[in-house]
């Protein structure tokens, strides 16, 4: 009987420092850079010229619009993420695990430009809100507003693909 204690007290200790170890040794998972994935065109306009034609992801679902573009490491000059919203609202962003310094155009129902938001820091949570209802928001790499020259009431267009 004195046998079968001391087994089972020395597995039951064994069982203890066993699951008390650290297991957490190099767990961390290494997953795929999220890519681009380019699913319409949008053009900006200045009266009836285009100024820009863009690449665009689009963001529609709340999943889409929460995650946008978060965890991205790099966007190419000619790409942008366009937030579609089923009405005109105010709207604020943050740029919360997102690795891209971004200008953010936001627009009206009737695709104008009604503000911006420029040079919005990586990882800084600070809220970067729309100055007036908007319905569409693009994001673009920092810097892109000023060099495109982009004024309130310029119009975007854009086509699914």
């Amino acid at each position: 009987m004195k046998k079968i204690k001391r087994f089972i007290l020395t597995g039951f200790s064994l069982g203890i420092i066993f699951s008390c170890a650290d297991n957490d040794k190099n767990t961390s998972i290494e997953t795929d850079e999220i890519q681009f994935t380019k699913e319409g065109e949008l053009y900006l306009l200045k009266a009836e010229d285009t100024i820009q034609k863009l690449d665009i992801e689009l963001a529609e679902t709340s999943y889409e619009q929460q995650t946008g573009l978060m965890y991205r490491k790099s966007m190419k000059a000619n790409q942008g993420m366009l937030f579609v919203y089923s009405t005109e609202t105010l709207h604020s962003f943050y740029m919360k695990n997102t690795y891209i310094p971004l200008d953010l155009i936001f627009f009206n129902k009737d695709s104008s430009v009604v503000s911006f938001q420029e040079n919005a820091k990586p990882l800084d949570e600070t809220s970067l809100p729309s100055k007036v209802p908007a319905q569409y928001i693009l994001e673009v790499n920092a810097g892109k507003v000023k060099e495109w020259e982009l004024a309130e009431g310029d119009k975007m267009l854009f086509l699914r693909n």
